[in-house]
């Protein structure tokens, strides 16, 4: 299992990978069969999905992100664009690529979906990945 993780917005992105590493565990899917990539952001999740997917080394790529809304419009873009190359990704390597990127309209949000009040979603896309 290979997951690909955002450094940007870390504070969140961690607490995904923990709750994804979780639940792995609770799989039983040994560590030796996890393997994690970060990468800087979001909108560097999909290159790096398709490379380790067309890899052949695994049977799915867990892609966690988080995007939080600012100021301008490039929330839109980033987002967007991390969930259209995250399927490509999966549609062009043959190997699902699950989406667990958050995209948020502030950080109190984010860090709920990260194991707050509304669960921890990085959990909830290591079940479809183990699915």
């Amino acid at each position: 299992m290979e997951k690909v993780v955002a450094r940007f917005n870390e504070i969140v992105t961690r607490k995904l990978l923990e709750g994804a590493l979780d639940t792995f565990k609770r799989y039983l899917v040994k560590d030796q069969d996890i393997d994690v990539v970060w990468v800087p952001g979001s909108f560097e999740i999909p290159p790096v999905a398709q490379k380790l997917g067309k890899s052949g080394n695994y049977h799915a790529v867990l892609c966690i992100g988080a995007v939080v809304r600012g100021d301008t419009t490039h929330y839109d873009a980033v987002s967007n664009s991390a969930a259209s190359g995250i399927l490509s990704a999966g549609l062009n390597s043959g190997v699902p690529c699950v989406f667990g990127v958050l995209t948020c309209e502030d950080m109190d949000q984010a860090l709920n979906r990260a194991g707050g009040k509304s669960g921890n979603k990085g959990a909830e896309a290591a079940l479809t990945a183990v699915g």
